[in-house]
């Protein structure tokens, strides 16, 4: 969720006058972050995970199913093993805006080795029993995406009512109560009540209702400009939603930046690969992600800077929502792609570009600084700017993308990182560890191989919004690269292997004089539209990023077991991603159409989102097998410590 400052919470009117203290603050302490830190050097390769988890009530009885909230009671619990032995526990534990919700993640960052691969998926199951442990027998731990009827009439335990007329409140929603937020830290409610008040308005998301045949129109609860749309109106529906996020550490701060750039274009390709929630207050929708949701759900632009009235208060039109896709490339490569026009402080560039930061870096922290701070705490509002970062967090950390670029904490040892968003929440650990070791590998091959996916951010934009629609994973076709690779993949996996220089295609164009049509050509021959099967498995010249993946694993050395665990991971991908394997968004959407108490109306009763969640939690418990969404002889190798052996040899080297 971000930056989790301890204190007092001041109002939006007391947070509104500070707007420009903090904007103004927050840069200058990124101009002496980034004075000691640009050169920092050396870092080695560290990744982790985050998996966000809802904790779920079953009623047997009844054949009923809640949410709990219980997050804080029992986040206390998982937090007193942290605070006795903060280096030895394997897991970390963290709140997230539900008071349903918990977020885990291991206990020390995964490095280098290929054999951390092989205990990504353990640590996730560790982490779930952990949590269960401390569960009685009705509740459970689930990685679910959305809960299906959220907002609806009783969907929490203990059952709590929305007060949409209780000034008091901070959500004011018709569907969403306030207890249903994480009451441990203010940041939640203030976070709510703040962006609903500088919107002016409460939040207003939209999604398309599933049409079938008995489909009632107006949709219950929807508001008379989208008669046809499941309406919500509280940052709960979209922040109380889960997902997998991954964060990695560069060597440096040119690493870091190629590594944001390179990931853009593939974060609507996970987005639509990793699809799992198709269901929003008790309907079925005609979209299969959350990210358009949450985009909504924290959206406080006024209007104003939506463009709905003409500028005379606000200082800018901004096209999007604090949360949604990146805007600009950071590495000179990306530069010529920036083809969105930026809005930013002109004034706050001017004093980056002053402060020694470069074009691209000081348009991006402009452009993030465009926003005011939707929480300030009276205890931090003045700050030492030589060595604190909190009003530069502030900012950077409710810029909500589906990149973000972290510099180093200050009086740290960790470095330049780059946080990977989009991804959603999959049922069982072994389907969000595949996902994990995917996305990771694929940074090693694109820094091995030098691979370049960058296409225009508009492009990138467009395949935001179509990856989101129902079943885009095979019915959509999204802008890609045509040649990533610029180094035939044999040549590189050899020069890899053996540390040789191996020139680029463009290199050889240039040098024998061909290279004129490539580097003045239209962009537009630089990528096409193709399907996710043909982006993850190939097409005709194009290797497909699995096959690249495993090439560059043929020239590594890789234990047998990890081997094993690596390679069904990047078989449940390519399955995925062809066909063969259903996303969980269209098992969710099969289970609930093909329910007994289905009356073809889109509706998702009490009962069959019972029988939906029972099964999904038999399915991530081993009791059920689910062939159509994991495939057949699911049996990775993995295991809680890397081997033995490997372990040996790295204590010796370091």
């Amino acid at each position: 969720m971000g930056l989790l400052t301890e204190g007092s919470p001041l109002t939006w009117d007391e947070t509104k006058a500070l707007a420009h203290h903090v904007r103004e603050h927050g840069i200058e302490q990124f101009i002496n972050l980034f004075a000691r830190l640009k050169d920092r050097q050396g870092d080695v390769l560290k990744w982790g995970d985050e998996v966000e988890y809802i904790i779920v009530r079953f009623d047997d009885k009844q054949r009923a199913v809640q949410v709990s909230l219980r997050a804080q009671e029992i986040l206390a619990q998982l937090n007193e093993k942290e605070a006795a032995d903060p280096q030895g526990v394997k897991s970390l534990w963290r709140p997230e805006y539900g008071a349903y919700m918990i977020e885990g993640t291991p206990g020390k960052p995964y490095g280098g080795l290929l054999a951390h691969f092989n205990v990504v998926e353990a640590n996730m199951r560790y982490r779930r029993m952990e949590v269960a442990s401390l569960l009685p027998e009705n509740e459970f731990v689930m990685s679910i995406t959305s809960f299906p009827r959220l907002g609806c009439p009783g969907f929490t335990f203990p059952p709590a009512v929305p007060t949409p007329d209780d000034e008091s409140c901070a959500a004011r929603s018709n569907f969403f109560p306030d207890e249903a937020i994480f009451p441990g830290h203010p940041r939640f409610k203030t976070l709510t009540r703040n962006i609903r008040q500088r919107r002016g308005e409460k939040v207003s998301i939209n999604l398309p209702v599933y049409p079938d045949r008995d489909t009632k129109t107006p949709v219950l609860g929807s508001i008379p400009s989208h008669p046809n749309y499941v309406h919500m109106d509280a940052m709960g529906f979209g922040m109380g939603c889960c997902c997998l996020q991954l964060t990695f550490q560069a060597c440096n701060i040119s690493e870091a930046r190629t590594l944001y750039d390179q990931l853009t274009p593939m974060c609507p390709i996970m987005l639509a690969l990793t699809a799992a929630s198709p269901a929003y207050r008790g309907f079925l929708t005609d979209v299969d992600c959350r990210w358009n949701v949450i985009s909504a759900s924290v959206d406080c632009r006024t209007q104003e800077e939506r463009g709905e009235v003409p500028l005379k208060n606000d200082r800018f039109r901004i096209n999007k929502s604090r949360y949604d896709s990146i805007d600009s490339y950071l590495s000179p490569a990306g530069e010529k792609y920036n083809d969105v026009p930026l809005v930013l402080d002109e004034k706050l560039y001017k004093r980056l570009r002053e402060g020694d930061i470069d074009h691209l870096l000081a348009q991006h922290i402009a452009h993030l600084f465009i926003r005011d701070s939707v929480s300030l705490f009276s205890e931090k509002v003045h700050q030492n700017d030589l060595e604190d970062t909190d009003h530069f967090e502030n900012i950077q950390s409710t810029n909500w993308q589906t990149m973000r670029f972290k510099p180093p904490p200050p009086n740290s040892p960790i470095g330049w990182r780059v946080e990977f968003r989009p991804c959603e929440a999959q049922l069982t650990d072994f389907e969000n560890a595949a996902i994990v070791c995917f996305v990771v590998l694929l940074t090693r091959v694109i820094l091995s191989y030098q691979l370049d996916f960058l296409i225009p951010i508009s492009k990138v934009d467009e395949n935001m919004q179509n990856s989101q629609k129902r079943g885009a994973v095979l019915t959509e076709r999204f802008w890609f690269k045509k040649n990533i690779t610029a180094i035939p993949s044999g040549a590189a996996a050899a020069a890899t292997a053996k540390g040789e220089e191996v020139k680029s295609q463009s290199q050889t164009q240039q040098q024998n004089g061909t290279g004129e049509e490539a580097a003045t050509g239209s962009t537009t021959d630089e990528y096409e539209l193709m399907t996710i099967d043909q982006i993850i498995n190939g097409k005709g010249s194009f290797p497909g990023l699995v096959p690249l993946i495993n090439s560059y694993l043929g020239s590594m050395d890789v234990d047998a077991d990890t081997h094993c665990t690596i390679q069904q991971y990047l078989r449940l991908i390519q399955k995925r991603a062809s066909g063969e394997l259903m996303t969980t968004a269209s098992w969710i959407r099969k289970q609930v159409l093909s329910h007994p108490e289905y009356k073809n109306d889109s509706v998702i009763s009490e009962g069959n989102c019972y029988d939906l969640l029972r099964k999904a939690k038999d399915i991530q418990d081993g009791v059920v097998a689910c062939p159509e969404l994991l495939g057949n002889n699911i049996n990775s190798k993995t295991t809680d410590n890397i081997p033995a052996a490997i372990e040996k040899h790295l204590t010796k080297h370091c």
